[in-house]
């Protein structure tokens, strides 16, 4: 088999994702199948770094627009990011894949507080690390987290994780005309309003030269194919 082209990658997936077919909460076997792709990742060599939202048990700005104070509900989704976190750990150490827990918010009684020198020390010993609580502030989403850590721990590949098969000119579930990109940049991602990532994360990304990849997490097998070279989903890069 192909030797991985990236040494280190940041995934980042949504909680939503988790959640399979049902309305909330975690699919056990949605989350065993997604912790199988990323022991297969470790075996080929991978340094893998995760970020999970936290939408399947939680949103903070849904509550705030009913009137919930809005640094409230954002901690409390950071929390279900934690929940989410400690899910996936349970599921790749009983697949055999070491991971750990790094939280933004201290819960010393639970996880290990983020710091990075540490993270990157388990990114080399082979541990998975799933970062939690996104950034530890209110009013930033789970993507900036996910974009601040891949810079920070020196990733080469930056995978946002969906259910479509990359970047449209428009939501191809509700528009069939919808335009396949299937390489583009920051600029343009930012110019034409394109649901990659917030504002704050494509900026981060665009800034500091973090390649992103946007991809169908449920093609079988993906994710080990993009590690090893092929050209799937659609790849931003910086430029105008």
């Amino acid at each position: 088999m192909p030797a991985p082209v990236y040494r280190r990658i940041l995934l980042k997936l949504s909680g939503e994702a988790l959640m399979g077919a049902g309305a909330h909460g975690i699919d056990p076997d949605v989350l065993d199948r997604f912790a199988a792709d990323v022991r297969e990742l470790v075996g080929a060599g991978v340094q893998v770094g995760l970020v999970i939202g936290g939408g399947n048990l939680f949103r903070g700005a849904g509550l705030a627009a009913r009137g919930m104070d809005r640094v409230t509900g954002d901690h409390m989704g950071m929390l279900a990011t934690l929940m989410n976190a400690l899910a996936m750990q349970d599921a790749l150490e009983r697949l055999g894949a070491p991971a750990r827990v790094m939280s933004a918010l201290s819960v010393e009684r639970v996880c290990e507080d983020y710091v990075r020198r540490d993270a990157m020390r388990h990114l080399e010993k082979g541990r998975v690390v799933i970062f939690a609580a996104g950034t530890g502030n209110p009013f930033f989403t789970t993507d900036t987290a996910a974009s601040l850590r891949a810079i920070e721990v020196g990733a080469e590949l930056l995978i946002k994780a969906t259910k479509v098969d990359g970047i449209y000119s428009a939501d191809p579930m509700t528009d069939p005309g919808a335009t396949f990109y299937p390489r583009i940049s920051y600029g343009q991602a930012l110019r034409e309003g394109l649901k990659v990532m917030d504002t704050t994360a494509i900026v981060l990304c665009r800034d500091h030269g973090m390649p992103l990849r946007v991809m169908n997490i449920n093609a079988s097998g993906a994710l080990l194919r993009l590690i090893r070279g092929e050209d799937i989903g659609s790849l931003v890069v910086s430029g105008n």
